[in-house]
């Protein structure tokens, strides 16, 4: 989510709002809460002990790969996506920027939660986890805006869930860089270095997800009070903004 694009040709520059209706949020049990719409390409079965209990706040807030905006903003949203997730890349290019804009005006607080369970379905196996580890070191090592600039970029140029290829570690460090990442965050990247944590980071994120929908959860899903929104409705930001906070 990002309002510049980085300096890479592929990444095109500001947002090109598309329609997504013909994608659907990735199922991971049952029926998407959150549905943009059409054809179910991809998913895994969730243990269903995980959904019991109620959403804890303090867990989502420790997982999140990066937390922007500021703590006095009149609304909080987690946001889940998996960075193979198709759909994920269209709620990317239809709400990415005026998200970025309600932070930059202090209206909005974002958790971001990257997850992975579409590894299986990434040519290298582990796409998700790596690029969820790549975005882990960039949120460590850089300002907020390297890691939006990234976010998007990862997005832009997204593999293809099922295809024959994806971004090796060299790959992503290299996007990162393009991005404005210093070389300390290339090389954590390279190396992997944060993948481990990505991936525990990944299973708390996923376990309240699924508290917070019965574990009836996809991806891209954004919590509001722990409850999902209807990001379906492309006016779902600007209700959330003129809603009085809970």
């Amino acid at each position: 989510m990002s309002r510049q694009s980085g300096s890479n040709p592929k990444v095109p520059k500001g947002y090109q709002p598309s329609s997504t209706s013909s994608t659907m949020t990735y199922v991971l049990a049952g029926l998407a809460v959150v549905v943009i719409a059409g054809l179910v390409i991809g998913g895994v079965i969730w243990n269903s002990q995980r959904n019991k209990g109620g959403v804890d706040d303090k867990v989502l807030a420790e997982n999140a790969s990066l937390i922007v905006g500021s703590a006095e903003a009149g609304h909080t949203i987690d946001v889940f996506e998996d960075f193979l997730c198709p759909a994920c890349g269209a709620f990317e290019k239809q709400s990415g920027e005026e998200v970025v804009k309600a932070v930059e005006d202090g209206k909005l607080r974002v958790r971001f939660h990257m997850l992975n369970f579409l590894d299986s379905k990434s040519a290298s196996g582990d796409y998700s986890s790596r690029a969820a580890g790549a975005a882990q070191c960039v949120a460590a090592g850089e300002k907020p805006e390297v890691f939006l600039k990234f976010h998007s970029a990862l997005f832009n140029q997204q593999p293809q869930e099922g295809g024959s290829s994806d971004f090796s570690n060299a790959d992503l460090a290299r996007i990162a860089g393009e991005q404005g990442a210093n070389a300390t965050t290339q090389k954590c990247i390279s190396d992997g270095a944060k993948i481990d944590q990505a991936k525990a980071a990944a299973d708390a994120s996923q376990t309240q997800l699924a508290k917070a929908s019965g574990g009836q959860v996809g991806t891209p899903t954004v919590l509001s009070a722990g409850a999902p929104l209807n990001i379906s409705d492309a006016n779902w930001l600007k209700n959330l903004l003129a809603a009085k906070a809970e």
